[in-house]
């Protein structure tokens, strides 16, 4: 892993990074973060749809933001990249990796020449024929993966690996030998939510869903007839509680309500299957963190209805912020900068 490194998160309507130095080290620096919008339709659901668009709003970024290094790191976390568990025998990974063709047809919804494939070890056992690997088959979408590098590329930029978005939040928010605790990780994206279930600061479980802020937004711009400004004010200003709105605005509370507890019910079912098919690792806590979940109350709603104590996470928490870095910007983007943060520290485990 190069010395400074950047981690790239593409956002459907923004991008973000974040430069970070002595990667290897127990208490890594960030030395620069900034973000850029990104037009309508050029990314959709963590996918690079315009490679030129996207490329011009890198080199925008890299630019306005005084990005030193083009070592990069891509997260991907899109609904059409899957994670699967998977036992195979013991074997060194990279021979793990060149069998999952010959293993894995049959669990995929593509062909296996068309998706990317990646296994990430969780423990070790014993099978009927002898010692096995327990662990996490990806598989992503290849074509969605390279446009992804691609727009990096034509920006002038050296992408050094591809990473998962979930793998990236665990990294940057649950360090490994941490703690020994079971912790579910929710973040709450414009467009998609990652849960990931970490013990030993190792993930073991994780599930992409097709949701966020936006479906929140959307809803009120097309049930209210409002603007979307206006909505993204109104779903923050009022919240899950809706105290404070007045009876003029109570319908859109009631909006805001049913659409975020279809998201809720989703991560509370999520826990529970993990709850019911590994009842030997007891959930502790939930962490939540991202821009979708900053709405009034969110926290309590998940606490109600997963029955567990929660928290809003703090990304700080492993770095050292140096003094290059515009505080006040951080501060403002403190709900989704873990992603990129622990986008940073990919090739350091």
């Amino acid at each position: 892993m190069a010395k400074s490194v950047v981690g790239i998160d593409i956002g459907a309507r923004v991008i973000r990074a974040a430069e970070v130095v002595e990667v290897t080290k127990g208490r890594p620096t960030l030395v620069r973060y900034h973000e850029v919008a990104l037009p309508a339709d050029a990314a959709a659901r963590g996918e690079v749809m315009e490679i030129d668009t996207v490329s011009s709003a890198l080199k925008q970024l890299w630019s306005t933001g005084g990005f030193k290094s083009k070592q990069v790191v891509l997260g991907v976390g899109s609904q059409r990249v899957l994670a699967r568990d998977l036992t195979v025998p013991k074997m060194p990974i990279q021979q793990i990796r060149e069998s999952l063709p010959f293993q894995v047809q049959d669990m995929l919804p593509l062909p296996v020449a068309d998706a990317l494939l990646d296994f990430y070890p969780v423990s070790e056992g014993t099978g009927e024929g002898g010692p096995v690997i327990n662990g996490l088959l990806i598989a992503a979408v290849k074509e969605s993966v390279l446009a992804n590098v691609r727009a990096a590329q034509a920006a002038g930029l050296n992408p050094l690996e591809v990473d998962l978005i979930p793998f990236a939040l665990s990294r940057a928010l649950v360090p490994p030998g941490a703690s020994e605790e079971t912790v579910a990780m929710v973040q709450v994206g414009a467009v998609t939510t990652s849960i990931v279930i970490v013990k030993n600061g190792v993930p073991q479980f994780v599930r992409i869903v097709p949701s966020g802020g936006d479906d929140v937004t959307n809803a009120l711009v097309t049930r209210l007839e409002i603007d979307r400004s206006t909505a993204d004010q109104v779903k923050r200003a009022f919240g899950l509680s809706g105290e404070s709105a007045p009876l003029d605005w109570r319908p859109a509370v009631v909006v805001i309500r049913e659409v975020t507890s279809e998201l809720l019910n989703t991560v509370r079912n999520t826990i529970n299957f993990f709850a019911n098919t590994r009842p030997s690792d007891p959930i502790s806590r939930v962490a939540f963190s991202g821009g979708g979940a900053q709405i009034a109350g969110f926290g309590a709603a998940l606490a109600e209805i997963t029955r567990l104590p929660v928290s809003e996470s703090d990304p700080f928490e492993r770095f050292t912020i140096g003094k290059t870095v515009n505080r006040e910007a951080l501060e403002a983007s403190r709900s989704s900068v873990a992603t990129v943060l622990g986008l940073t520290l990919g090739g350091r485990k």
